[in-house]
């Protein structure tokens, strides 16, 4: 069967830009998480009526109510504002919503500062999990700010980062296991899936960790049912 660990995604503000942040094996029942993790989403409610605010200023009447129908129960994000947009002719497809739209210097751009780096590592190791770097390479960081990114993680009690995702190319596999072996950190992977026509790569195809690597999950009990 399938064996299920807890498992969350925080954005956090870094140098200005957003990062993403999974935390692994955590207690759910953590208060000071939970507790933070509720205002996050208080944030991203607030974000998602600024959006709409912007979009209805272009002539895009409804934004807020049809995406927070697509959500249905899950956190409002920019992927539901995406849908609702390509379903409704404003783009070809939901990628191109986001350069049309979503980005900085767009009409559903909202600048948003999120949780710092420090504070959502700690979130996460002090209720008992692993904090590792969601798809470093998306960021276009540059090699000083990816070193510098690295350190920081590290000192702050990070454990792994991203190193085969839907978001990196073969080449980039090497480089981020490169930068794990450097910085100590061990590797994960995900497909970053965020359903059909969402995603670069679909659940279950994935490719193997490069052989050298140090997996997250190596030392967990559900290890045993990988093989």
């Amino acid at each position: 069967g399938i064996h299920f660990v807890n498992g969350v995604e925080i954005s956090v503000t870094w140098k200005k830009r957003t990062l993403h942040i999974v935390g692994l094996k955590f207690d759910a029942e953590n208060e000071a998480l939970k507790n933070a993790l509720a205002a996050v989403r208080v944030g991203r409610d607030e974000r998602a009526i600024q959006m709409a605010e912007g979009l209805a200023k272009v002539g895009i009447a409804g934004a807020y109510e049809g995406a927070k129908e697509i959500a249905k129960q899950s956190i409002l994000t920019r992927s539901h504002f995406a849908q609702f947009l390509a379903k409704n002719g404003h783009a070809k497809d939901v990628k191109s919503v986001f350069k049309k739209f979503l980005v900085k210097g767009k009409p559903g751009f909202v600048d948003h500062k999120w949780m710092d780096l420090e504070s959502a590592v700690s979130l996460i190791t002090n209720a008992g999990g692993q904090a590792v770097i969601a798809h470093p390479g998306r960021y276009d960081l540059g090699a000083i700010n990816m070193m510098l990114l690295m350190h920081e993680f590290r000192s702050y009690g990070g454990a792994a980062i991203e190193v085969v995702t839907g978001s990196h190319n073969p080449p980039q596999y090497q480089q981020f296991a490169k930068i794990a072996h450097r910085f100590s950190l061990k590797a994960s992977l995900g497909s970053d899936y965020h359903g059909p026509g969402l995603s670069y790569m679909a659940m279950g195809c994935v490719p193997d960790l490069p052989a050298d690597c140090d997996p997250v999950w190596a030392d967990w009990p559900e290890a045993q049912y990988l093989n």
